[in-house]
């Protein structure tokens, strides 16, 4: 990877330069897994595919010189005519071919007596498996056409046949290098068979060009009548040539395999040579060499099919991984959770044998938050801890320093600085902090009476360097707002439960989060090296020895964004730096002690869930619109309601670990749909930006300041520090 530094924003130029490719690489990538499948479908005859067949109609219109003559059918000229196989000559036709096991089969065997045959191949299996049509080629056999999909032709229109039949060349071309002039229809059987549904069909091939090859004897080896009886029937009598129908493909032909194993040096015994048809007659090749455009044409669609399969296994494994990935996530969620709050809420448990009571520094970075700086503060001066507030203005140019200063309230500081960053205002609050414990907040974010409080109780553990809060959306009144109060009620919360038991938790939230003076002096204070500087902290912390935990009870209300477009920034702005910071601490995979363990456990963790399971999630989605649309349908419902079952049970349950309601979770599977798209197109882009060390400056969310703090309880008296506001 190739991280840049996100010090400084990139030029106007350079911005002009990503901008479509972020944007596009995304959507083109979502759109190519897309084209990737319909194409898999479709040569698979999952698409497009007609599994009609008619039965026999009446023959009348069937001229008599088809109905009494050979299985060769020639109307490429005005007059329809038939040929016959010479006597003691026998063409071996096999269809709906090639197959990856039997076709090499019957070939080995055809090989080993010296005999030829006529394959006649279906598109679908020959752009899947085109090195048989090669070997079917150098070995000295035909081949013909037998349609791509393999429909009943005379249910189709001509622009039908015009395409199975093109298509069906075109994987010749490219598996081979060739044309040919032989085809089987799909269905046929011998000549005197023909009917008035298919002798239309029959005409119109011949103007193509194509000769129409159906057969003398029909071996009905598909039916697996036993070995002597495909031979019996096989069997032209009193030493008449024949065209001799038999498959190699379909099902099992290893009755097949054994019977051809046996027919050929039988009949070789009695005089038969078994020959190409073009031998057979004494005519010119049936192949034709193709070259320039149409063959590489040919090889293009041949690669892609390739691909396409290829592509389509690594996105069933993807899949598998996602469901594999997304199974473990929930159960060590739902395990862990439970044993985190079971832990913490018996009333016997402590932090340490004496509860916190010392002040605490609450730091507020604030950059242009005039809509929501006084809510915030206002919410401080009720907390129940004693604290000093310090709101470090970063060069804002609304007026938010003036606010609060006009506030006129007590001990709370204003510190001015030009625009240099949220962690540069973070470290200049923390040089101007007086007391040893720092709670960090953000400037659009409400604290709840309580909430400073129980944040700082877990430091009475001096093996504690940070702790984290429990973030709470504000503005969930919106639909968008609604999907992100789901997230960090499950996503986040759950997660940081399941965290803690593990003692890896990856971030301390921005908007309520509190630091062990020390920890952070260790570590060199909070860094600009990542756009994510609250999770570079804690990995920080992690690695130098600290424990880090969760404060469930120390709410904190945020004003989430209210667009797709402030989602997608802040969440772009929230993956790249994750990665970044998962980057910068990858030497915790081979470090020793608290710093090794957080690498062998946490940072793979943060890995899958974090990274890789959000960018494979919308697998889920592709193979269910594909499932719904190409089958089978009943299946691909039931298995994506099977995960949002799993979903909806893991968010009931964090939403009653929450005490939260549960009337948000009715949106969940619209959550599901859309949502999740948005989230795997950004990540996406942070992948590409990360991949192509692409910049990424901060960007700043337009706040409306809709959240407010939540009312004090009646005669509650405000124990914030004596002081004034400087």
């Amino acid at each position: 990877m190739a991280f840049r530094s996100t010090r400084r924003s990139p030029d106007s130029a350079s911005r002009r330069r990503w901008f479509p490719l972020r944007y596009l690489l995304p959507v083109l990538v979502l759109f190519a897994m897309l084209a990737m499948l319909m194409l898999r479908g479709y040569v698979h005859s999952e698409i497009l595919a007609d599994f009609r067949v008619r039965p026999g109609t009446a023959n009348d219109k069937v001229p008599e010189q088809i109905l009494d003559g050979g299985p060769v059918i020639d109307t490429r000229g005005r007059t329809p005519t038939t040929l016959r196989v010479p006597d003691h000559r026998i063409v071996l036709t096999f269809d709906d071919g090639p197959d990856p096991t039997w076709t090499p089969r019957v070939l080995d065997v055809l090989k080993k007596n010296h005999a030829h045959a006529v394959f006649f191949v279906t598109g679908t299996m020959a752009s899947r498996y085109p090195e048989l049509i090669r070997r079917m080629v150098d070995e000295g056999h035909e081949v013909g056409l037998h349609t791509f999909n393999h429909p009943d032709l005379s249910y189709q229109s001509k622009r039908r046949i015009d395409w199975e039949l093109s298509q069906n060349q075109l994987a010749l071309a490219g598996a081979a290098g060739i044309r040919t002039s032989l085809f089987r229809p799909p269905y046929s059987s011998e000549s005197e068979n023909m009917d008035n549904a298919s002798w239309p069909v029959t005409q119109y091939i011949g103007s193509l060009g194509y000769l129409t090859v159906v057969n003398d004897t029909d071996s009905e080896d598909w039916q697996k009548p036993g070995v002597d009886e495909i031979i019996r029937r096989a069997k032209p009598e009193h030493g008449q040539g024949a065209i001799i129908l038999m498959h190699d493909s379909g099902g099992d032909r290893h009755q097949t395999v054994r019977a051809l194993g046996r027919f050929l040096p039988e009949m070789q015994e009695e005089g038969y040579r078994f020959q190409n048809l073009t031998e057979a007659l004494d005519a010119p090749s049936a192949h034709t060499k193709v070259t320039g455009a149409e063959l590489w044409k040919g090889k293009a669609w041949v690669f892609l099919v390739s691909a396409s399969d290829d592509i389509t296994d690594v996105l069933v494994v993807g899949l598998a991984a996602i469901g594999s990935l997304v199974l473990a996530r929930f159960g060590l969620m739902l395990l862990l959770s439970g044993l985190h709050a079971r832990r913490t809420r018996r009333k016997s448990f402590r932090w340490g044998p004496q509860p916190v009571t010392e002040p605490v520094s609450v730091l507020v970075p604030a950059y242009n938050e005039a809509k929501c700086i006084e809510n915030t503060v206002r919410s401080l001066m009720r907390s129940e801890h004693p604290i000093e507030i310090i709101v470090i203005d970063d060069g804002s140019s609304d007026g938010t320093a003036r606010i609060v200063e006009a506030m006129g309230l007590p001990n709370v500081r204003v510190v001015r600085q030009l625009n240099a960053g949220k962690p540069a205002a973070l470290n200049r609050g923390l040089a101007n902090a007086r007391y040893d414990i720092v709670v960090m907040m953000d400037g659009d974010t409400v604290f709840e009476p309580a909430t400073v409080r129980e944040l700082v109780q877990p430091f009475a553990d001096p093996r504690v360097g940070a702790v984290a809060g429990n973030a709470k959306v504000g503005n969930k009144d919106t639909l968008i707002g609604a999907w992100q109060h789901i997230e960090y009620v499950m996503g986040f919360n759950l997660d940081r439960r399941m965290y803690d038991v593990l003692q890896c938790m990856p971030t301390i939230p921005g908007a309520v989060g509190a630091f062990r003076r020390s920890a952070l002096e260790r570590v060199g204070g909070m860094s600009d090296d990542t756009l994510a500087e609250d999770t570079d902290i804690t990995m920080a912390i992690h690695r130098d020895g600290w424990r880090v935990v969760y404060a469930e009870k120390a709410r904190a209300w945020t004003e989430a964004p209210e667009s797709v477009q402030q989602l997608w920034s802040q969440r772009y702005r929230w993956s790249y730096g994750t990665m970044q910071a998962i980057w910068k601490h990858r030497g915790a995979l081979l470090d020793r002690g608290p710093s090794g363990r957080f690498g062998r456990v946490g940072l793979p963790l943060v890995s899958l869930f974090m990274v890789v399971a959000p960018l494979l999630a919308p697998l889920i989605d592709i193979f269910l619109v594909y499932g719904l649309l190409f089958g089978p349908t009943e299946k691909t419902i039931v298995a994506w309601f099977g995960v949002l079952a799993v979903q909806v049970v893991c968010a009931a349950y964090a939403f009653i670990l929450d005490r939260e309601p549960l009337t948000p979770l009715i949106s969940l599977p619209l959550q599901q749909i859309l949502y999740r798209q948005i989230m795997y197109v950004v990540l996406l882009q942070s992948w590409i930006t990360a991949l192509t060390g692409g910049r990424l400056r901060w960007q700043k969310l337009r706040r409306k300041g809709g959240v407010s703090a939540p009312p004090s309880e009646p005669g509650q008296r405000s124990p914030v520090m004596d002081g004034s506001s400087a």
